[in-house]
């Protein structure tokens, strides 16, 4: 994106009027709460008013080839004490624009909050910048230099939060905040992203009360039911957009209203609440996105577009697993499978690409697409490499992999056939393909230093999500990067390089069209068209084998052009006056973008 200016959007909430907000919202809240659509309606067309003249705007253009995201909690590089007094958000501003420079338009900062378990997804107080790390004027600057993504924790809360103490002490408002199911309620089809208990007891006043909770017992699933829930979280949400941020994640939405007798999981009212979100984004500021945290197979999870008044972006949740079940079985098949039905998406909707995540590496995204038998040797091979497997469990008692808890970089260590040399140039590949999909790139800082499984962190916790999730000493990492032998330094440089390609060429522009082209098993290729007749084949080598790509499939996309440019290695691969290019042979796991002139 750059870098943008801020100015009042009052002239554009003008001409988007509050009539025309108001006519958006109605339908949607009769259906959420049909005895108090009108109530809830006033109450939110005045937060909305109260806030546009300090809601910040940016620039019109939503996205374009220019924009990489980077992934990280606010403290994965911070100083000590003797170091430097600056807290870790200032450090990580400084440390992007020493290291990052022309690499990332838009910075997604993990829950920044106070929080009492799961590393900032069990949030305390959604309205304050965890001390630890800074202050809201940290998170303004940083909203300065990069569009910003703050997350909305919208399923759940602390039990440590006030609102759970009022539930505790039966005061309201928090006393009506949370879902206490009826003993005859039915919730035997409850779908479960855990293994643990849906229901966690909790001594009240009133006594032992049981209350809904979906991922732990220390986060307690909100009660979207009430009404008051849903404003208290338009307001966070007005607030975390005054503060600068342009990019709202929903995170764990799918989960987000309880229906007894259902799966409770992608309901209708779910999609409701997403389109109230959306709608009042869209008044508030033009340029803000909305994405949608669903760790679920392809089609829930592209649902979240709706008809293109949902969602503008959800995260593409099959390619991390299955870009690193092709590098570790050696073939595309099911890669290309996948990618060549994925559908058309909503006009002013794409995807966010990603290969690692402060989570694992999910599985779910995996059914009807990847047999189980392939799945389960997955899992093993990562368990041979230092991972964990997170389990869920079924409707029926039994449990089923959720996710694979491995670094990204340790999952590329070897194959099913066991380690080898070929580590980096394997996850450098994984990193390409994801840069050359259609839609927005976006990067796990751990990417970036390849950094290795982190098992004393997982003993420190006890949670095996930590393994994923290492606190860099600054001082650490700069010797580490500024020692060009260490393999941190490598991979820096590597996708330093790549990153700065991407953003330079636009057959990258997200709403570019994307073409799978099924070459063979070994490789993974698409053809991606910009403007005047540009075109870019990238090809991907998955294999420990040399592979041989057949250029005469592509003599009609690359007929009378100048010239065949490798913009990887910035080799001129062919020239109009050779003879015709009839193949080339990639090494393994080579990768290159071959752009014609």
């Amino acid at each position: 994106m750059g870098d943008f200016t801020y100015v009042c959007n009052q002239e554009f909430c003008r001409a988007h009027d509050e009539g025309a907000l108001a006519r958006t919202l109605t339908p949607l809240l009769r259906h959420l709460y049909p005895s108090r659509a009108g109530e809830v309606l006033e109450q939110l067309l005045a937060l909305v008013s109260d806030h546009l003249a300090v809601v910040p705007h940016g620039h019109d253009q939503i996205w374009d080839e220019t924009d990489i995201m980077l992934i990280t909690y606010g403290d994965s590089v911070r100083c000590n004490m003797q170091e430097s007094s600056s807290p870790p958000l200032r450090v990580l501003s400084e440390f992007m624009a020493e290291h990052m420079r022309d690499c990332f338009s838009s910075l997604h900062i993990l829950p920044f909050y106070p929080y009492s378990s799961d590393d900032g997804f069990s949030v305390i107080d959604y309205r304050m910048v965890d001390p630890e790390l800074g202050d809201w004027e940290d998170i303004r600057r940083l909203s300065r230099e990069y569009r910003f993504m703050s997350d909305l924790v919208i399923n759940h809360v602390s039990r440590h939060s006030v609102w759970f103490a009022d539930f505790v002490s039966g005061h309201p408002p928090g006393n009506a905040y949370f879902v206490e199911p009826e003993p005859e309620e039915d919730l035997s089809q409850v779908v479960r992203p855990r293994n643990s208990s849906l229901l966690a007891p909790v001594w009240t006043r009133r006594g032992i009360r049981h209350v809904w909770a979906t991922f732990s017992k220390d986060q307690i699933d909100l009660n979207f039911r009430n009404p008051e829930v849903l404003l208290e979280m338009v307001r966070t949400l007005l607030l975390y957009m005054e503060q600068g941020a342009s990019l709202i994640r929903l995170d764990a939405i799918a989960f987000l209203w309880k229906e007894p007798g259902t799966s409770c999981i992608h309901l209708p009212q779910t999609h409701s609440v997403v389109k109230v979100m959306r709608a009042i984004m869209s008044c508030m500021r033009p340029d803000s996105i909305l994405l949608t945290e669903t760790n679920v197979p392809s089609d829930e999870n592209l649902s979240y577009f709706g008809d293109g008044d949902e969602a503008q972006m959800v995260y593409q949740f099959p390619l991390p697993p299955l870009i690193l079940h092709a590098l570790n079985r050696g073939t595309s098949e099911h890669l290309v499978k996948w990618a060549k039905q994925l559908p058309e998406y909503p006009k002013g909707c794409t995807a966010l690409n990603f290969t690692a995540s402060h989570d694992g590496i999910g599985l779910r995204a995996l059914e009807g697409i990847v047999p189980k038998r392939e799945v389960d040797d997955l899992v093993e091979t990562m368990h041979r490499f230092g991972g964990f497997v997170s389990m869920r469990a079924l409707p029926d008692g039994s449990q089923a992999p959720y996710e694979i808890n491995i670094s990204l970089f340790d999952a590329m260590k070897g194959t099913r056939r066991g380690e080898d040399t070929w580590q980096i140039q394997r996850f450098i590949c994984s990193q390409a393909i994801m840069l050359a999909m259609k839609g927005i790139p976006a990067v796990y800082i751990h990417s970036l230093f390849a950094t290795e499984n982190d098992l004393d962190l997982v003993e420190e916790t006890g949670r095996t999500r930590s393994i994923n999730r290492k606190k860099w000493q600054q001082s650490e990492l700069k010797e580490q990067l500024n020692n060009p032998t260490t393999t941190s330094a490598v991979v820096f440089g590597k996708m330093k390089q790549l990153l700065r390609t991407r953003r330079a060429e636009v057959c990258f522009h997200p709403d570019s069209p994307q073409e799978i082209v099924d070459i063979q098993h070994g490789l993974f290729s698409i053809l991606r068209r910009g403007d005047n007749n540009r075109i870019l084949l990238a090809v991907h080598n998955v294999t420990t084998g040399m592979q041989t790509v057949d250029m005469t499939s592509f003599s009609k996309e690359f007929a009378n052009k100048e010239a065949l440019v490798d913009l990887v290695s910035g080799e001129v691969i062919h020239k109009k006056t050779d003879e015709p290019l009839k193949e080339i042979t990639l090494q393994p796991y080579q990768v290159v973008w071959l752009l014609s002139y």
